[in-house]
């Protein structure tokens, strides 16, 4: 791979006078999770929006915590360069350890436009998964995903640093089904692994005594801590996961494609509806105005991109396809920041009601 056709321009100069606070949410979604790659580094380079604080899950954790990590010992180009580092270490130990393959004739298919609802790499990967589980596949908890985030972030440094972006990670506690929010004095690698422990690839994660599954079961991701903790009332989030489908599923690897996504975006759209609500109440006099804080929602997402990509991309590290979606991710954001930018810290830039409910 040719990494040096993979750089990026600098960032425009900052003028914190003129910039605009907001919350980030950013969901999960593997390998997909390079398109919050782009949109975070399209955010920093244009430099108007500062970034006060960060809701995140799986792959959008990971991006969190480097870019948190990065901020805290360079700045905004520190972010941009950290977030680059570590997708280039996760292609690079993919093609290692990616149980998932992408065959010559799929990448001859990509490069023409084409997507196959069917990789046989992951179907075998997939079906071994559900005949056996990690704990028998991998007794001894070998995560290549730890060992790369161990040598882009260094956690002592960014659990101390004051610099760093405000954090929370969600993770799914196994005995009791709820969601635990980890914030940033409670980070380490074992947080990250946590948030992002799908039950069928990786063993849970232990943490305080208690075992942890993938946030997204509960919070894909959680704007909770983002309502209650963050300043800033501007929350953009970050979707991962397809919201609408045109198509009806009718291949087997459409039908569960469709199902993983409307799982993983459930806590979401129950968080959009509060929202929704509290507002509407507000509008109506219902509720006190003063006592009560209306939330801007706004959102980056390319569902036309995201819903050609089939569930079995999630696993695929190739570096040709991460800077697919990281490109995609930086146009989506630059087409948002043209439309939406003077919204921001005025009002909502999306209909709750028509795209949540």
């Amino acid at each position: 791979m040719n990494m040096q056709e993979t750089k990026l321009p600098h960032a425009a100069t900052r003028t914190p006078g003129n910039q605009k606070a907001i919350n980030l949410a950013l969901q999960g979604g593997g390998a997909h999770g390079a398109f919050a790659w782009g949109v975070l580094d399209k955010l920093i380079e244009d430099g108007r929006l500062d970034i006060e604080a960060v809701s995140a899950t799986s792959a959008g954790a990971m991006n969190a915590v480097v870019m948190a990590y990065g901020v805290s010992v360079g700045g905004m180009e520190g972010a941009r360069a950290k977030l680059e580092e570590f997708w280039t270490e996760i292609s690079r130990a993919g093609e290692l350890y990616s149980p998932v393959r992408t065959m010559p004739w799929e990448k001859w298919l990509q490069a023409y436009g084409f997507q196959s609802d069917f990789s046989p790499t992951f179907h075998a990967f997939q079906a071994m998964t559900h005949l056996f589980s990690p704990y028998q596949l991998n007794p001894f908890n070998f995560n290549p995903l730890k060992d790369v985030l161990l040598r882009v972030v260094d956690f002592e440094k960014l659990a101390i640093c004051n610099r760093a972006t405000r954090i929370f990670l969600s993770a799914t506690n196994v005995r009791t089904g709820k969601i635990r929010v980890f914030e940033n004095g409670e980070l380490s690698v074992d947080v990250v692994m946590a948030s992002a422990c799908l039950p069928y690839v990786f063993q849970a994660v232990e943490i305080d005594g208690e075992s942890y599954w993938d946030g997204g079961f509960m919070g894909n991701p959680a704007i909770f801590p983002l309502i209650y903790h963050g300043a800033s009332r501007d929350v953009v989030i970050v979707h991962i996961n397809p919201i609408e489908r045109n198509k009806l599923p009718k291949t087997a690897p459409e039908i569960f494609d469709r199902m993983n996504e409307i799982s993983f975006n459930s806590s979401l759209m129950r968080e959009m509806r509060a929202i929704e609500f509290v507002t509407r109440l507000i509008d109506e006099g219902a509720l006190d105005g003063k006592k009560y804080h209306r939330m801007r929602i706004h959102s980056i997402r390319d569902d036309a991109e995201m819903s050609q990509l089939g569930v079995a991309t999630k696993l695929n590290p190739d570096w040709d396809f991460l800077c697919r979606l990281r490109d995609a991710g930086r146009r989506r954001t630059e087409e948002w920041l043209d439309r939406h930018f003077d919204t921001v810290g005025q009002g909502s830039s999306v209909d709750l009601t028509e795209l949540f409910l």
